[in-house]
């Protein structure tokens, strides 16, 4: 049985980055948080492509057990995006959009999909979220992104959603302007008084911070030396933090909200390392599993009573 709906787009993207390019590769919001979210949970896409989309890449999605009864075909295109990043590796470029067939993207839900207790609403227009969630009977957990396009346009409309949503992800620019918060944790406790549970802000390189109520937490990136192409990262860490947290069923549990926040960033870190989604479409719950815990023990502090009762027995 599936545990998570995801409703985003499904593209073909051509980057170029500072260490090299891709060209038509996969991509689209969607793809990265199933793929993402496939190593912890059954993940059920809905989404829309042009009669032109290549046959492997579906494979690529149904190798790793993503259902795909709901991605669509129709008559046209697939969506297609190209953008580049500079030696800023969190900022990118758009070049070309081509909607395509995604300009009349309406998902109308099966009985089945309308059952899922865990939905993920990617950054696609928030009215059109909003008829994503109306069609689902009572999920037991409601997650969304958005994107400054939306922001910019529809404010009202994310606002409103944001009333019933349990997770909201957005990057610190982003929930910065959508609020007119001065910094990341002004924005986070303004967004909690907005509706959500948990909000999750990513900071790129710096990590990201999450806010459970009046508490927040702060979580480092996973190091890394050297980035391939950050497209896609965001979404991929979405995909690590809900798929971990559905197999938990434990959606408010601040232990395994941290845990899942964790899982989001080492994801995550896999993404950056190669175009596309290269390097998370043949991963295997070991390898994800050492990366976890080398992050968590590298974000680990002994209590100072700890460090001083060891100090102590030494010197004795």
């Amino acid at each position: 049985m599936n545990d998570i709906l995801v409703v985003g787009s499904v593209a073909l993207d051509s980057v170029r980055t500072t260490v090299g390019r891709s060209v038509e590769a996969l991509g689209g919001s969607a793809t990265y948080f199933s793929l993402s979210a496939s190593y912890f949970s059954k993940v059920a896409l809905v989404g829309v492509v042009g009669e032109d989309f290549p046959r492997g890449h579906r494979r690529t999605l149904e190798r790793r057990g993503v259902n795909l009864a709901g991605l669509k075909v129709a008559k046209g295109k697939t969506f297609r995006w190209a953008g580049s990043y500079g030696k800023d590796a969190a900022v990118a470029k758009t070049i070309a959009t081509h909607l395509n067939v995604f300009n009349e993207f309406k998902p109308v839900l099966t009985e089945a999909q309308r059952k899922l207790p865990v939905v993920f609403l990617a950054n696609i227009d928030p009215e059109l979220q909003a008829s994503v969630l109306a069609q689902m009977r009572a999920p037991a957990l409601v997650a969304c992104d958005t994107m400054n396009y939306w922001i910019d346009s529809k404010p009202a409309a994310i606002r409103k959603l944001l009333a019933k949503v349990d997770v909201f992800f957005s990057n610190d620019q982003e929930a910065m302007k959508l609020t007119g918060a001065p910094n990341a944790l002004q924005a986070a406790e303004t967004l909690i008084g907005w509706g959500p549970k948990v909000v999750v802000v990513k900071k790129g390189e710096h990590g990201a911070l999450m806010a459970v109520g009046a508490k927040f937490f702060v979580f480092p990136a996973y190091p890394l030396a050297r980035i391939k192409d950050p497209t896609g990262a965001g979404d991929t860490f979405a995909g690590g933090f809900l798929g971990y947290l559905a197999s938990t069923r434990a959606y408010r549990d601040a232990g395994h909200l941290k845990r899942a926040m964790a899982y989001g960033t080492t994801m995550a870190s896999f993404n950056v390392q190669d175009f596309s989604t290269k390097n998370i479409e043949t991963l295997d719950r070991e390898i994800i599993d050492e990366r976890f815990h080398d992050l968590a023990e590298r974000m680990t502090v002994p209590r100072a009573d700890e460090f001083l009762k060891g100090r102590r027995a030494v010197a004795a």
